[in-house]
C-alpha cells in the first residue's frame, strides 16, 4: 500500500533535518524548511558543499517557531529567538540575492565555533516572495530552489542494489535530504511521472527532476564524505539531459493543507520522466 513513511523538515538550510509524525503544508513548503540560512562574512549561504560539517549541527524550531535551538555534541545546545525584525543583510544563494533578517551575536558566535569559520545565522523575512520555475511554479524559503523535495523507497532500493553490485556499500535516504518519503511504489522513480497529488489536504504539482550535487557523498551521521556513491552509480542510469544526475522530484505548493504520516497519496495526474530520464531507468530495469 502507498503511503508517506516520513516527513522531515530542514529548519536551517544544510544542517541536520527533524523528522515530523504531521506538517503544516505552507505556500514556501512544509512549515519551518529552511526559514534559517548560515552565512560566511560576505553573505554567501554556506553548505555541506563546502561545510560537511553542517550536517552534525542538530536544528530544533519551536511549533510557532519562534525559537530555535541549536546543538552540536562537544559544544552545547544555543538558544535563539527568532528576530523577524533585525538587521538585513543581503545574502546570496546560487548566485541569487535575497534578503535575510541577521539572527544576532549570539548565534553567529556559536555557529563560527561549530563550523570554524566566520559566520552568521539569518532568517527569512516576513516580505519574502521568492519565485521559482518549473513545470508547476511556485515559492520558497531558501531552499534551493523549489520547495518540497519527494523521493520514494523504491527509487532507494534500486539505486542500492546497484551499488552493491558493484560492491560498495549502500547508502541511506539521508544523503538525499527529502521532505516526503513515499512507500509503496512498485516501480522505482514513479515520484517523476507524477504531475498533480493530494497528500492530506494539501496539494502538490510536479516542477522537476532534482539534480544532485556533492551533498549526497556526505555521510550525515559523521559529518565527512564518505566517496563516490551515491553519484558514481546514479551516472551509469539516472543523468539528466540538463546535466548532471538525478535522484528525486521537486514539487511546488498548490493548495497549503495538513499532511501526515500514513497518508496515501492520491495522484490526480501522470505524465512520462522528462525527456531521456524514462529510456535510461528502462535499460537499467533490464
Amino acid at each position: 500500500m502507498v503511503r508517506i513513511a516520513e516527513l522531515v523538515h530542514y529548519p536551517v538550510k544544510g544542517c541536520a533535518g527533524t523528522s515530523v509524525r504531521t506538517a503544516e503544508m505552507t505556500p514556501a513548503g512544509i512549515a519551518h524548511d529552511r526559514t534559517f540560512m548560515v552565512v560566511d562574512a560576505d553573505g554567501n549561504f554556506r553548505s555541506q558543499r563546502g561545510e560537511p560539517r553542517m550536517a552534525l549541527v542538530r536544528a530544533g524550531v519551536s511549533a510557532g517557531g519562534a525559537h530555535l535551538r541549536l546543538d552540536l555534541d562537544g559544544l552545547g545546545p544555543v538558544d535563539v529567538a527568532a528576530d523577524p525584525e533585525g538587521p538585513r543583510l543581503e545574502v546570496t544563494v546560487h548566485g541569487q540575492r535575497f534578503t535575510g533578517v541577521d539572527q544576532g551575536a549570539e548565534a553567529a558566535g556559536w555557529l563560527s565555533e561549530a563550523l570554524g569559520a566566520p559566520s552568521r545565522l539569518v532568517r527569512v523575512p516576513a516580505d519574502h516572495d521568492r519565485r521559482v520555475g518549473g513545470l508547476t511554479p511556485g515559492t520558497s524559503a531558501f531552499a534551493d530552489s523549489t520547495a518540497v523535495l519527494m523521493a520514494s523507497l523504491s527509487s532507494l532500493d534500486l539505486l542500492n542494489e546497484r551499488i552493491l553490485a558493484r560492491g560498495a556499500d549502500p547508502v541511506p535516504l539521508d544523503r538525499f535530504r527529502p521532505n516526503i518519503v513515499v512507500s509503496g511504489w512498485p516501480e522505482p522513480h514513479t515520484e517523476d511521472r507524477v504531475r498533480a497529488v493530494r497528500l492530506g489536504t494539501a496539494e502538490l504539482g510536479y516542477a522537476k527532476v532534482c539534480v544532485r550535487c556533492a551533498v549526497t557523498t556526505v555521510d550525515q551521521d559523521r559529518g565527512v564524505r564518505s566517496g563516490p556513491e551515491p553519484l558514481r552509480t546514479l551516472a551509469g542510469y539516472r543523468r539528466a539531459d540538463t546535466g548532471g544526475v538525478s535522484f528525486g522530484a521537486k514539487f511546488a505548493v498548490t493548495r497549503p493543507g495538513t499532511l501526515s504520516v500514513g497518508d496515501e497519496p492520491e495522484v490526480t495526474a501522470w505524465d512520462e520522466p522528462e525527456e531521456g530520464l524514462g529510456g535510461r531507468l528502462a535499460a537499467a530495469l533490464a
